[in-house]
């Protein structure tokens, strides 16, 4: 059973940290790119940060540059979404995916999501 569960979101006040994590089970981890995603109330979900297979590359959305990092340990098949400098427009459930293409065909997996709030 393929599984993904986020964790680590909380309440932080604006210029505090939080780090996210996502646990996979299931399916070859390894194999898979994994992205973090947000969905603030009443928008929209967006990407935030995504980290191929072997961990060598990373990109962010550019309101998150510079703040955020994300990275994997293939290991414990997990990911994690290193957030600084965290201020109220970060508020948002954040939500790990796991995704691979195969013979053109992509085959993705959502976790189930963590509330982050930033407030005072």
């Amino acid at each position: 059973q393929v599984q993904l569960v986020e964790s680590g979101g909380g309440l932080v006040q604006p210029g505090g940290s939080l780090r996210l994590s996502c646990a996979a089970s299931g399916f070859t981890f390894s194999s898979y790119s994994m992205r973090w995603y947000r969905q603030a109330p009443g928008k929209e979900r967006e990407l935030v940060a995504h980290i191929t297979s072997d961990g060598g590359s990373t990109n962010f959305a550019d309101s998150v540059k510079g703040r955020f990092t994300i990275s994997r340990d293939n290991a414990k098949n997990t990911v994690y979404l290193q957030m600084n400098s965290l201020r109220p427009e970060d508020t948002a459930v954040y939500y790990c995916n796991a995704e691979r293409w195969i013979l053109g065909v992509p085959r993705r997996y959502w976790g189930q999501g963590t509330q982050v709030t930033v407030s005072s």
